[in-house]
This record gives structure tokens, sequence and C-alpha cells, in this order.
């Protein structure tokens, strides 16, 4: 049993990291700031949800698994607010910086 959550935990972090990774090239690959913002924010939280999944698997205590989990809540709630406030700044730069024709 060991092995397969070793194994489980395994490609539970490596899949993580790769959505870390893949949120990474979005962020430099994509053209404009709200295309890297939702980029970024979805992989980054896909991402740090795989690797809190693969590590609940390896922990011994009730405590530590809650203390993951509220880790993993908390950066969600705290992506989703920060991108949004992110996004509101950028829509009103562009509108204000625009000339009417």
């Amino acid at each position: 049993m060991s092995v397969a959550l070793n194994l489980f935990t395994c490609m539970a972090v490596v899949a993580g990291a790769f959505f870390f990774l893949a949120g990474t090239a979005g962020l430099l690959r994509f053209p404009d700031s709200l295309t890297r913002l939702h980029a970024l924010t979805k992989a980054d939280n896909l991402g740090l949800g795989l690797v809190a999944v693969g590590l609940l698997a390896q922990v011994d205590s009730v405590a530590a698994a809650l203390k993951l989990i509220c880790i993993w809540l908390l950066v969600l709630l705290s992506s989703a607010t920060v991108s949004q406030l992110i996004a509101r700044n950028v829509r009103r730069n562009v509108r204000c910086n625009t000339t009417p024709p």
C-alpha cells in the first residue's frame, strides 16, 4: 500500500508541477494582461490543488491534512481576489487611455 501511495504522490506532484510550468509559459507567451492573468491563475490553482492532493496521501494526522486544505483554500481565495483587482485596474487603465475617434 505504501508503494501505491508514494506513486500516487509522485504522479500528483509532477502533474502539479506541469501545470505550474504551463501557467508560467502562458504568462510569458500571451499577448495582453488579461489573458496572462487568466492562464496564470487557472494553472496555478490547479497545480496547487494537485500538489495538495498528492501530499494529503502522505500525511499521518487529521491536523496536517486540515492545514493542507486550509492553505489550498486560502490560496484559491486570495488568487481570485487579486486577479479581480488586477483585471479591474487593467480595464480601467485601458478605458482611460483610449481616445475617441
